[in-house]
């Protein structure tokens, strides 16, 4: 088959001639139709996570649609959406004509989506998804600020902060093309991303119009600074990840007096059912026009271009392969 193959950490992968995944039980074929190069891809790739350098060649790839061709818990031709472990373990992931993917992995598709739309949206929906409700706890009426909202996760953020009933979602964003995508996906103010915490907090008040009860933060930094000083009473920052860095700074006096909440959040700790139970509920949601990511596809064929705009930061929208 035809995949992109990594054949050395730190190095894009390439199209190449890559040998068909082999049957095994407790796993599915599947034919892979759209699968999105994220963060998550490039870092595994990288061979600088914690979990290790990855055993090489590989192909990439940790989620992507397609349909099943061959296996046990799903009949041939259902539709599904998939997880796979590329890069964290030993084995090979979606960026590629076919996958073998455990069977707790699939998800079965019912939504009307195209399958560019659902594998851009995919984990990172069920990412904002869960840090609003399992982790925000978020309740009808309640304020929301969306932090990193023009990227993948930002954006099915403000959109599944609508569908959940926040009164007000204010949106964070750094690029103009960023702040746009943050108002497309329903965000009732977006602040530009500039400036110190004590600037940003100052601006990030004025448009909520008081605190914020939930924060969705994938982005730490001088962002999540100053989000947690506009938190309200009793607020809860949900943090994603670090994309503008490791490091924050808190005010305990604020904690304390708002009885706040810093809260961390990785899709890793969900089961498999309440990935299933997320995913089946964002993806609802983009079918009735409420979520979605901005997207863009590239042919298989020009996966490294792809790779390399991803990681050069310029990509602008979620890159979705498409074999």
């Amino acid at each position: 088959m035809r995949a992109a193959v990594v054949r050395a950490p730190g190095t894009p992968p390439g199209h190449a001639e890559h040998p068909d995944p082999a049957p095994a039980p407790g796993r599915s074929l599947v034919r892979v139709t759209a699968a999105p190069i994220v963060p998550l891809d490039l870092l595994c790739a990288s061979g600088t996570s914690y979990l290790g350098a990855p055993a090489v060649p590989y192909v990439p790839g940790v989620q992507g649609v397609g349909v099943v061709e061959e296996g046990g818990r799903l009949p041939a031709g259902t539709r599904v959406w998939f997880a796979t472990s590329a890069g964290m373990a030993p084995g090979d992931g979606g960026l590629a004509e076919r996958c073998s993917v455990a069977d707790d992995d699939l998800v079965p598709l019912t939504a009307d989506l195209p399958d560019a739309a659902v594998a851009a949206i995919g984990l990172s929906g069920v990412a904002a998804w869960m840090a609003l409700t399992w982790r925000g706890r978020l309740r009808a009426g309640e304020r929301v600020l969306v932090l990193g909202a023009g990227g993948a996760v930002g954006q099915a953020a403000v959109g599944a902060a609508r569908v959940l009933g926040a009164s007000r979602v204010v949106a964070l964003a750094r690029s103009a093309a960023g702040q746009e995508r943050a108002r497309a996906a329903g965000a009732d103010a977006v602040v530009p991303a500039h400036g110190d915490a004590g600037v940003l907090a100052a601006a990030l008040g004025d448009a909520l119009g008081g605190g914020a009860d939930v924060v969705v933060d994938p982005v730490f930094g001088v962002a999540a600074t100053a989000a947690a000083r506009v938190l309200a009473p009793g607020g809860r920052l949900v943090n994603l990840g670090g994309a503008s860095g490791d490091e924050a700074v808190f005010s305990s006096a604020v904690l304390r007096g708002r009885s706040a909440e810093v809260l961390g959040y990785t899709n890793n700790a969900l089961t498999p059912a309440q990935r299933r139970t997320a995913l089946d509920a964002v993806l609802a949601a983009a079918a009735a026009g409420q979520v979605a990511v901005a997207h863009e596809t590239v042919p298989l064929v020009e996966v490294t271009r792809g790779w390399e705009r991803q990681a050069a930061g310029d990509a602008g929208t979620r890159l979705v392969v498409v074999p």
